[in-house]
C-alpha cells in the first residue's frame, strides 16, 4: 500500500469544500484559488483546479465572470452562489462530524502499551 496514494486522495476529497470556503472569503482567479490551497498545505495543480471549479459551476455552485487584463488575455474570476453558500454550510457541519467520528475512532484504537 503507497501512503502517498492514500495521502492524495484524502485531500482530494475535501477540495469541492476549500474551494467553496476560499471563495465564500471573496471571488478569486483560479491562480489565486491554487495559492491559497497551497498555503494551507493541499497542494493542486491547474489540472486538478479547473474540472473541479465547471462541475462546482455546472452544479450551480459557482459562478465567473472575464475582467480585462493588462498584462495579457482577459481572467476568468469565480464567485460562490448563494446555493454555493447553502451547500458550503451542509458541507461544513458534515465535515465536522466525520472529523470528529474519525478522532474518536482513533482514540479508541490507540494502543500505547
Amino acid at each position: 500500500m503507497k501512503l502517498e496514494n492514500t495521502i492524495v486522495q484524502m485531500k482530494k476529497g475535501v477540495l469541492e469544500m476549500c474551494i467553496l470556503s476560499i471563495l465564500n472569503q471573496k471571488e478569486a482567479y483560479p491562480s489565486d484559488i491554487i495559492q491559497q490551497l497551497k498555503t494551507a498545505d493541499l497542494i493542486v495543480l491547474e489540472g486538478t483546479l479547473y474540472p473541479l471549479l465547471t462541475r462546482l459551476k455546472n452544479f450551480g455552485l459557482l459562478e465567473y465572470y472575464w475582467q480585462e487584463s493588462t498584462s495579457g488575455p482577459p481572467r476568468k474570476y469565480y464567485s460562490i452562489t448563494e446555493q454555493g453558500k447553502e451547500s458550503l454550510l451542509i458541507l461544513q457541519e458534515s465535515w465536522n462530524q466525520f472529523v470528529q467520528g474519525v478522532n474518536q475512532s482513533l482514540k479508541t484504537n490507540i494502543n500505547y502499551e
